[in-house]
């Protein structure tokens, strides 16, 4: 099956070709092999970790169709990729129409950012039936990216609640935060929830009530929840400190890597180690340590190290 990419080239459909689970598994090439090593690691960290943390009954929860909204599936490249707010996803999503549409996108750059986030353009896999679904889980290559669990939190809390054009998260997050944290609000702050504080905002996430109530917003939701890597065995864990490197390995995996790079270019707005760190400065030891025990599973699975301006109790 002849397939046109846009830069002319003709690109074999991946029938007959390698699937690229066997190129990661079983690389051809020695520039491979190296990376292969390093993603072998972070596998084996993750398996570690969910054993150690495993709750001591016998079952395991059943994965639901519903449990799968965040895993895209490409069906020509066999891979699926689960996304995680405030982790490089707009720019996967992007990636991902221009694997899946079939020639009608080359640049991922020239996809409206609103656009990648629309559901109809990419296909999860939560809309196959199960035999279609335990197929695909089984022979397709399953990737994710991660980040640091605090600087991915205090991205999602600039980018939802000190944006003004954010209104919705203000109306339907923020009022509630300020109802629940804030003794003495105003009205104004009441109707429209726009100047939430990050000590509320933290106060919001470890309040018991919070958790009983509904499911975390995917922006803040710990990667673990989202994407279930204790019960979806991920062949690949990318990480937003190397997302070139990795984001390009995969593209190489695929196949596809000589004509399409992931798209790069640094935010003057991104989120940094030392930002994060200026906003915890005014979190109680006991909130940081309630909080740090929310993320606690993403920090042990992903290898990140507890954070030294951290005061935990």
């Amino acid at each position: 099956v002849m397939r046109r990419n846009p830069f002319g080239m003709d690109i074999c459909c991946r029938k007959g070709s390698r699937s690229p689970l066997q190129e990661l598994y079983n690389p051809t090439q020695v520039s491979l092999s190296n990376t292969a090593i390093l993603h072998q690691i972070r596998r084996d960290q993750v398996t570690d970790t969910c054993r150690a943390n495993s709750v001591s009954s016998r079952k395991r929860r059943v994965l639901t169709p519903s449990d799968l909204k965040h895993l895209v599936v490409d069906e020509d490249h066999e891979m699926i990729y689960c996304y995680v707010p405030k982790v490089a996803c707009t720019n996967w999503k992007r990636v991902m129409m221009v694997l899946t549409g079939r020639g009608k996108y080359s640049d991922p750059m020239e996809i409206p950012a609103n656009e990648a986030h629309v559901s109809s353009n990419l296909k999860t896999l939560n809309q196959y039936s199960i035999p279609e679904i335990n197929h695909r889980l089984k022979n397709y290559m399953k990737f994710l990216f991660v980040r640091e669990p605090f600087e991915r939190l205090v991205s999602a809390y600039r980018n939802k609640f000190t944006q003004k054009y954010n209104t919705s998260f203000h109306k339907r997050y923020g009022t509630k935060i300020v109802r629940r944290q804030r003794k003495n609000a105003t009205q104004e702050a009441l109707r429209k929830g726009d100047d939430v504080k990050f000590e509320e905002f933290v106060a919001y996430l470890i309040d018991p009530h919070t958790q009983r109530e509904e499911p975390f917003n995917e922006h803040w939701q710990t990667v673990y929840s989202l994407c279930h890597p204790c019960h979806i065995h991920y062949d690949l864990i990318g990480k937003y400190e190397t997302l070139e490197e990795d984001s390009n390995y995969i593209l190489q995996l695929a196949g596809v890597g000589n004509y399409l790079k992931f798209p790069t270019y640094a935010k003057s707005t991104r989120t940094t180690d030392e930002m994060t760190t200026e906003f915890f400065q005014n979190i109680s030891s006991l909130h940081q340590t309630q909080l740090y025990e929310v993320y606690k599973l993403d920090f042990l699975m992903f290898n990140y190290s507890v954070p030294s301006y951290l005061k935990l109790e």
